[in-house]
C-alpha cells in the first residue's frame, strides 16, 4: 500500500502554499518500503530521505527555498522485494491522492510566495459588480461627443442590431445606448442595497467602439461617458456609501484610431501610422510599413504595443503623471488588467510597483483564464501569485467547474477537486481576493448557459430573437441561485455581471451586452440575489473564515466555513470560534 494526498493536512503541512524560507512537512504511507526519497525540483534536482515512524508512516521536513516560484516534488519508493516505484500527482494537475507512474512522472506543486506578500484587505471576500458602461444607465453629462459615426439608440428599450462593423468585421461596434458615469452614480443606492462592495467598470477611456477596448486616448474619459470630474464624483460618491471603483486597464494594444497610432488622421498628433518621425512609432512593430503591423490576435483595428518599449513604460508608470497612478489619484481603487497573461512578467512587476507606490492599497487584478499559479504563456511558466505581479485574478476555472456541475456535465467530486486544488496552489491572500464570476462581457449570458441555450449554430439574426421558454427560464433561474449560493459560501469575491440579477438573457457578443432592463426586471430574482449578497457581505465568517469542502454524493457539496479561535484564513488574529455549514445540491430539476 502507498498513499499520499496533497489535499489532506495529515500528508502535508502547510496544506497550501508556503512562504519562502518556511518549512514543509510531508508524510507518506507505505507498508513495504525499505526507504523513501522525496525528489524536488526548482532550478535543480535534489533528494531528501524520509524517516519511518509508527504505523508505516514516513516523514520528511524540508526547508522551503528562499526563491519564490514553484517547487515540484514526487516520491521514489524502494520496496522490500528490490523493486522501485515512482509515486506522483494525478494526471489532471489538480493534486490530491497520487499514483504510481511507470514512466513519465507527474509531480506535485508547491507554490512559494514572498512572506511579505499582502493584498488589499477590502478585496478579501468583497462582492464585485461588473458594469459595461454603455449599457448600464444614462444620465446627463457636460461632456460633448463630437463623433459623427456613432449610432446612438433613441430608446433604451430597443434591442441590438445584428450588423457588422465594416473595418473589424466584429459585431457593430459603433452601436451605442449612451450610458454614462453619471448614470452609474445615480444607481449607486441600488447597488448599495444589492450588497455590492466594488464596482468593476469595463473600459471608460476615449475609444471608437462601444466596448472601448480599442483605446484612443488613455488620458481622457470617453466624452459619451462623461468627464474626469464625473469619474471623480462617481468614486467619491461610491466611497461615501462604502464602495470602491475598479477600472479596466487595456495595456497590450491600442486602437488604430488613436492618438498614438492615428491610422485615419483624426488626431492632431503625428501617430505611428504617419511614419518613423512619430514619437509613438517605436511603440508598435511594423513588419512592412505602413500596411503590415503586429496586431492583437491579428485584428488590425487593435495594433499591438511593444510592452518593452522604455517610452511606453514611462508613459504608463512614471509617478508624476503616468497613466497607472494618474487614475488611482483620480479616485479609482486600482486596475483589472485586460489579457494580463499577454503582458510580460517584467511589465506586470513595474505596473504593480507603480500602482502600489501611488497607493499601497491599490488593487492589481488580472484577466487570466487558466490556473494562475502555473500558466504557460509564450513558452514561459508563469506564477502570478508569489507577490510580485498580481493581487489576484478572474476565476474562470471555478466558473467552468460550477456551471458544469449545475448543468450535469460533471459531478460534485470534480467541483470539490478544483476548489481544493485552488486552496493548494493559491496563497490565502490571493485566493480570498479571487474574482469569482459566473457571467461576463466575454461570454454567453449565464442564464442561457445554465439551460444550454447558447445559440452556437445560429446566425446573429436568430440569436437576436432567441428567447428562453418559461420552463427553461425557471430552471435557469433556479440553477443560477444555486451557483450564487456556491459563490457566497466559498472564499473569494462573488461577482455579478450587470443585469444577471435582473434576469437578462442573451447569447454571445453582442447579445450578452444588452442594456440593463430598468423597469422590466425580474423582481423575484433581484430580491433573492440581494438577500444572498447582503448575508454574505454582513458575515465576516464568509469573508475571512477558513474553509473545508467535501462531496456528499454526485449532486451535493458541503462547505464549512469556520473561525478556529486563533486566526482567520489570512493569518490575522481572531479569537472568535464559530462555524457555518452549507449543503448545496443540484438534485431539484425541471419537474421537481
Amino acid at each position: 500500500m502507498m498513499r499520499f494526498d496533497s489535499h489532506i493536512g495529515f500528508f502535508r503541512e502547510p496544506l497550501g502554499p508556503a512562504a519562502a524560507g518556511a518549512t514543509l512537512q510531508l508524510r507518506f504511507i507505505c507498508d513495504d518500503a525499505t526507504h523513501i526519497v522525496v525528489r524536488t525540483f526548482q532550478t535543480d534536482e535534489r533528494a531528501f530521505p524520509m524517516r519511518e515512524g509508527a504505523h508505516h508512516i514516513w516523514e520528511a521536513v524540508l526547508d522551503v527555498p528562499e526563491k519564490t516560484g514553484l517547487l515540484w516534488y514526487d516520491f521514489i519508493v524502494y520496496h522490500k522485494d528490490g523493486t522501485v516505484s515512482r509515486y506522483g500527482a494525478p494526471e489532471d494537475g489538480l493534486g490530491g491522492e497520487g499514483r504510481v507512474w511507470p514512466d513519465h512522472m507527474h509531480a506535485y506543486q508547491l507554490t512559494i510566495y514572498d512572506p511579505h506578500y499582502t493584498t488589499p484587505r477590502y478585496m478579501h471576500g468583497a462582492v464585485i459588480y461588473q458594469i459595461f458602461p454603455d449599457r448600464f444607465y444614462k444620465a446627463p453629462t457636460k461632456a460633448k461627443d463630437t463623433r459623427r459615426d456613432r449610432e446612438i439608440h433613441r430608446m433604451w428599450t430597443e434591442d441590438l442590431y445584428t450588423g457588422r462593423d465594416r473595418t473589424s468585421q466584429e459585431n457593430d461596434v459603433l452601436e451605442f445606448y449612451g450610458g454614462t458615469l453619471n448614470g452609474i452614480r445615480e444607481k449607486l443606492p441600488y447597488l448599495k442595497d444589492l450588497g455590492v462592495d466594488i464596482l468593476y467598470l469595463n473600459p471608460i477611456f476615449q475609444a471608437s467602439s462601444n466596448h472601448r477596448y480599442d483605446t484612443a486616448d488613455y488620458s481622457r474619459i470617453d466624452p459619451l461617458l462623461g468627464t474626469e470630474e464625473d469619474l471623480t464624483e462617481l468614486c467619491r460618491a461610491a466611497e461615501g456609501l462604502g464602495m470602491r471603483v475598479m477600472l479596466d486597464g487595456v495595456f497590450s494594444h491600442t486602437g488604430e484610431d488613436s492618438l498614438y497610432f492615428n491610422h485615419f488622421g483624426h488626431f492632431p498628433t503625428v501617430g505611428a501610422f504617419q511614419g518613423p518621425a512619430s514619437p509613438y512609432y517605436d511603440w508598435y512593430t511594423f513588419e512592412h510599413y505602413p500596411d503590415k503591423y503586429r496586431a492583437w490576435w491579428g485584428i488590425e483595428t487593435l495594433p499591438e504595443v511593444r510592452k518593452d518599449n522604455p517610452e511606453y513604460q514611462e508613459f504608463m508608470f512614471n509617478g508624476k503623471d503616468g497613466i497607472v497612478p494618474r487614475w488611482i489619484r483620480a479616485g479609482a481603487c486600482g486596475w483589472r488588467l485586460d489579457v494580463a497573461d499577454e503582458l510580460p512578467m517584467s511589465f506586470l512587476r513595474k505596473l504593480r510597483d507603480s500602482a502600489k507606490r501611488c497607493d499601497p492599497d491599490a488593487v492589481v487584478l488580472g484577466e487570466v483564464w487558466e490556473d494562475a499559479s502555473n500558466k504557460v504563456a509564450y513558452g514561459e511558466m508563469r506564477c502570478y501569485c508569489t507577490g510580485d505581479t498580481l493581487d489576484s485574478v478572474m476565476n474562470y476555472p471555478l466558473r467552468t467547474a460550477i456551471l458544469d456541475f449545475a448543468t450535469g456535465k460533471s459531478d460534485a467530486k470534480s467541483l470539490v477537486r478544483l476548489i481544493n486544488h485552488q486552496s493548494e496552489v493559491y496563497p490565502p491572500q490571493f485566493q480570498y481576493a479571487l474574482m469569482n464570476l459566473l457571467g461576463s462581457h466575454d461570454r454567453v449570458r449565464v442564464l442561457n448557459m445554465l439551460v444550454e441555450a447558447e445559440g452556437k449554430d445560429m446566425t446573429k439574426y436568430e440569436q437576436r430573437h432567441l428567447r428562453l421558454s418559461d420552463d427553461d427560464y425557471a430552471l435557469a433561474r433556479e440553477r443560477y441561485l444555486m451557483c450564487l449560493d456556491l459563490l457566497c459560501a466559498l472564499p473569494g469575491c462573488p461577482t455579478i455581471y450587470y443585469g444577471d440579477e435582473a434576469g437578462l438573457t442573451g447569447t454571445a457578443d453582442p447579445f450578452c451586452r444588452r442594456p440593463f432592463p430598468w423597469g422590466r426586471e425580474d423582481r423575484k430574482l433581484q430580491q433573492a440575489v440581494r438577500a444572498k449578497l447582503q448575508a454574505r457581505q454582513q458575515d465576516s465568517l464568509l469573508r475571512y473564515g477558513h474553509m473545508s469542502v467535501e462531496a456528499l454524493d454526485d449532486d451535493t457539496v458541503r462547505i464549512q466555513r469556520y473561525f478556529d479561535g486563533h486566526a482567520d484564513a489570512l493569518g490575522r488574529k481572531n479569537h472568535e470560534k464559530r462555524s457555518s455549514t452549507f449543503v448545496i445540491s443540484r438534485k431539484r430539476e425541471r419537474n421537481a
